[in-house]
């Protein structure tokens, strides 16, 4: 019972920091430069900040549009992720994050990961990452690629069906190429495995 009521009562806290140069303003939208926003819990943890040298609010809609922004997002006080994209919309009260052109996740570890896709949506709340579009995995061991994948806290990497995948060599270069169904990265433990709708994982590689 004391978790549904702290869950309720859990709302995120926002702080905008920009320079003060609000170009045009009326009653629907605001055009804002070098916009730095920061969001936090109500225990003081930053959850997330967005900057970005062009956006746009939308009062009617309580929505922010981004240019070129780069995201934050914040685990236990640290950077986890960083997010890069041409386009970005955040919405429904600061708990849905859309990124949409070019979008780019790294991971804050010693060997990066990069994260490639057209289309990536975040529900906050839930901690959920759903990517579409053209998307590569790549790191010091291996490039997946599909249409398709999504991502959750326990950093688990899920790819849909079709997918290919190259596993490097000790010298970084290419060493072979295969098509599986949907495959599943573990970013913690660096480990690869392989399953299907019907059957359970089939296989697994650690690096």
């Amino acid at each position: 019972m004391n978790n549904i009521y702290k869950s309720i009562f859990i709302i995120p806290i926002l702080i905008i920091g920009c320079t003060p140069s609000v170009i045009n303003e009326n009653k629907v939208t605001k055009e804002i430069n070098s916009l730095d926003l920061n969001i936090f819990s109500t225990n003081g943890d930053k959850k997330y900040s967005i900057t970005s040298p062009y956006s746009t609010y939308d009062n009617f809609k309580n929505k922010y549009q981004f240019q070129k922004a780069t995201i934050n997002i914040f685990q236990d006080g640290k950077t986890k992720y960083v997010l890069k994209s041409d386009e970005s919309i955040l919405s429904d009260n600061n708990k849905v994050l859309e990124l949409k052109s070019n979008v780019i996740l790294k991971t804050i570890k010693q060997d990066e990961d990069y994260l490639y896709a057209d289309n990536f949506v975040w529900n906050i709340d839930e901690t959920n990452y759903l990517l579409k579009g053209n998307i590569r995995f790549e790191n010091k061991n291996v490039i997946l690629t599909s249409e398709k994948a999504k991502m959750g806290a326990d950093n688990i990497i899920e790819f849909f069906n079709p997918v290919k995948y190259i596993i490097k060599d000790e010298y970084n270069k290419n060493k072979y190429q295969i098509k599986s169904e949907n495959a599943y990265y573990n970013i913690n433990k660096e480990s690869l495995s392989f399953g299907s709708t019907d059957k359970r994982v089939r296989s697994k590689i650690y690096f």
